[in-house]
């Protein structure tokens, strides 16, 4: 996965998926009807200013609350390129891994980002911001896998010749 820069969006910690994607919006047809309703318990304005390959910055504990699929879905249709956290709710972070979107674990970035920052994110490298560097972790190869082709389903239909 090739280096990328983008604007920064801070959020806090414990962010639900009741946040991500409230309930009452499941209902709608497709994930491009949700989106528009992204993050609305805590910023309503928020789907309207992340452009095609902004950064979420969060605290701990993102995506916690209940397993639904439509919170890392309604992410990626934002545009967004990555969440970085501190940490990340167990079945959010293998969801996110399955939708194509990708998350990174970060306890550093947090503290010295501001909103509307711009960050340059070297997957399995390294996060670069006003000049200083912060080491992030790498993921294994079939999951790096996974996030190149866009997630799990289009991982799987690659391996068995598909598309």
């Amino acid at each position: 996965m090739a280096s990328f820069t983008g604007k920064v969006f801070v959020l806090g910690d414990d962010i639900d998926t009741d946040i991500i994607i409230p309930t009452e919006y499941l209902a709608l047809k497709t994930i491009d009807d949700m989106r528009q309703y992204g993050f609305y318990p805590l910023r309503p304005e928020l789907p309207s200013l992340i452009q095609k390959g902004d950064i979420i910055v969060a605290g701990n504990n993102f995506g916690c609350g209940s397993s639904r699929e439509q919170a890392p879905e309604v992410i990626k249709a934002l545009g967004v390129r990555c969440v970085i956290a501190k940490s990340f709710a167990r079945i959010f972070y293998r969801n996110s891994i399955n939708n194509g979107l990708l998350l990174i674990e970060s306890s550093d970035i947090q503290d010295v980002v501001r909103e509307g920052d711009e960050l340059t994110v070297i997957p399995g490298q390294e996060i670069q911001h006003k000049g200083a560097s912060y080491k992030i972790g790498s993921l294994p190869d079939n999951l790096m896998d996974i996030l190149n082709d866009g997630g799990l389903v289009n991982a799987m239909k690659k391996r068995n010749g598909v598309i």
